[in-house]
């Protein structure tokens, strides 16, 4: 019996001390940081683990330079604080990064007047990173020919940080890891909603690919559905004191822009940060500011003209980019918390900072907004209510979050040393294996080292340009959940980020890919894929 389907049989016999309803990046802090400290917690997700909003960031971690503006000073303060903390505890993940911003001329704020901002936010980050420098027009051509400079009054560059591997990957080992310390956790669970009876909450759960249906129940329940809080809410009779709007931003992928490992940066025509962010192999640029009133959101005609004519009028590119040399695409949107009724989901101006709603007599707890640079404080904050709400904490001191120790990272680093995995790399790897096992897998990757060992065949690259080895796609199949083949491709990996879809479904190693993560229902979640992604036309 697979991982999902026995923990899916688990979720009507336990009782719970907490049940949280969302697998983002919210749900899986709070799952991770309570199961740590010893509390029974379910999870459930209506969709995959990561799969709505926190798949489609800018995969950045940053501070959040742009609330200077808004003179939000503490806010500032704590995310570069997070930040740090972050780059400390994952520094095989989390990466300093520097940012070379470009101001056009006429722009409402000198650049020498928003360089003396990068000093400010530098002092905030506590003299963490690499000191700014203030650049002219001239010397910013120097450094990165591939910006147009015609317009450029000057700039500067400064840092911050980034995700090595994608957004969802990062969440997902939250999820991972509160797994480890028990929790019950299964994707494609939606709850139909929930009832507070005899002192425990009996939540109504549907399996979404079979359809059936059951009850579990918990004595606190955590609504941390992103940008379906507010439903979830209604659906379940609580009110709250905020509520979310909606932005919706997208970003497109495309060849490399340049081989600089800097994350170019403007302002865009409607006036907020626009990046040329480096992914691997890829760049991705964007990304939009459009208010929604619905989460359900998609790429649109408009969205991806807004994001080449400002990519093509700020780059000096040979051939300006069109719709075909688009890769890929993200589209999600941000869940803007706002006390009261009404609000304009206006990302200029709006933070991204998170609140916690608390009905403490029906031991309820509402998470809104927030983002991925300040999860350690969300997780360590819900296991604080938690408390508060007379759930014991066994564990209370012990560590949820951060790579393994030293002690762990040396003897995985010697045994790979030993088997001389760094040979064993592929030509089109962008890094070595012993940094991409280690930053993907953690203690984990030491029984992946002895499956190699044991047979040389599962360090082979079965889907071209994909990074990812036979070894890994097995872990994959056994550990991490992988229901849809879209889970695989996309969030626990980001290869339908950097292959072109007609390249995926037609690499010669995919149906092998498919039979190691599926087994007898390979062929099935195969088509399913292509039918749901309608990639019907390429296949050969």
């Amino acid at each position: 019996m697979n991982l999902r389907k026995s923990n899916i049989n688990k979720l009507p016999e336990t009782d719970f001390d907490v049940l949280i309803i969302g697998g983002g990046i919210n749900g899986a802090v709070s799952a991770a940081a309570l199961s740590a400290k010893g509390v029974k917690v379910g999870l459930i997700d209506k969709g995959d683990f990561a799969g709505f909003t926190s798949s489609n960031s800018s995969n950045l971690a940053w501070g959040g330079i742009k609330y200077l503006e808004s003179h939000e000073y503490n806010l500032v303060n704590k995310l570069c604080k997070s930040r740090n903390h972050l780059m400390k505890s994952y520094p095989s993940t989390v990466k300093e990064i520097r940012f070379l911003t470009s101001i056009q001329k006429g722009f409402r704020f000198p650049p020498l007047f928003i360089y003396l901002g990068t000093i400010v936010y530098w002092i905030f980050g506590r003299f963490f990173t690499k000191s700014p420098n203030y650049l002219s027009a001239q010397k910013i051509k120097q450094m990165e020919d591939v910006i147009d400079v015609s317009n450029v009054a000057g700039g500067f560059e400064y840092s911050d940080c980034y995700l090595h591997d994608n957004d969802a990957r990062f969440v997902f080992n939250f999820i991972r890891s509160s797994m480890s310390y028990g929790c019950i956790a299964a994707n494609y669970v939606e709850s139909m909603g929930s009832k507070r009876k005899d002192n425990l909450w009996e939540t109504q759960a549907k399996d979404v690919l079979s359809g059936k249906q059951f009850t579990v129940r918990s004595k606190v329940l955590i609504n941390a559905s992103g940008p379906y809080v507010d439903p979830l809410n209604s659906a379940n009779d609580i009110k709250t004191d905020h509520h979310h709007v909606f932005s919706k931003g997208i970003h497109l992928i495309v060849d490399r822009v340049t081989d600089s490992k800097k994350v170019l940066t403007f302002f865009a025509d409607d006036g907020r940060l626009f990046f040329v962010i480096p992914m691997g192999p890829k760049t991705c640029i964007g990304t939009t500011d459009t208010q929604v009133d619905n989460p359900q959101t998609k790429v649109t005609s408009e969205d991806r003209q807004f994001v080449l004519d400002n990519v093509n009028k700020l780059l000096a590119l040979k051939e300006p980019f069109s719709i075909t040399d688009v890769i890929a695409e993200r589209c999600g949107v941000r869940p803007l918390a706002i006390k009261g009724n009404g609000g304009k989901a206006d990302w200029v101006q709006l933070s991204r900072k998170h609140a916690i709603d608390v009905d403490s007599e029906q031991k309820y707890m509402s998470i809104f907004g927030g983002k991925l640079t300040d999860c350690i404080n969300v997780g360590d904050e819900i296991s604080g209510i938690v408390k508060e709400l007379g759930i014991g904490l066994p564990y209370e001191n012990q560590k949820w979050y951060g790579e393994p120790d030293d002690s762990v990272k040396n003897e995985f680093m010697h045994r790979a040393r030993l088997m001389k995995l760094d040979d064993m790399t592929p030509e089109s790897s962008s890094e070595p294996l012993t940094q991409r096992f280690w930053r993907r897998y953690g203690r984990n990757a030491i029984g992946m080292l002895e499956s190699i060992r044991e047979n040389p065949a599962k360090a082979e690259l079965l889907i071209e340009n994909a990074e990812y080895l036979r070894v890994e796609i097995e872990h994959a199949a056994k550990r991490e959940m992988v229901t849809k083949l879209d889970d695989f491709l996309r969030r626990r990996s980001k290869i339908s980020l950097v292959v072109r879809p007609e390249d995926i479904v037609n690499a010669p190693g995919l149906k092998e890919a498919c039979e190691i993560l599926f087994g007898e229902e390979a062929e099935d979640k195969l088509n399913e894929y292509i039918t749901s992604k309608g990639l019907e036309k390429y296949v050969v």
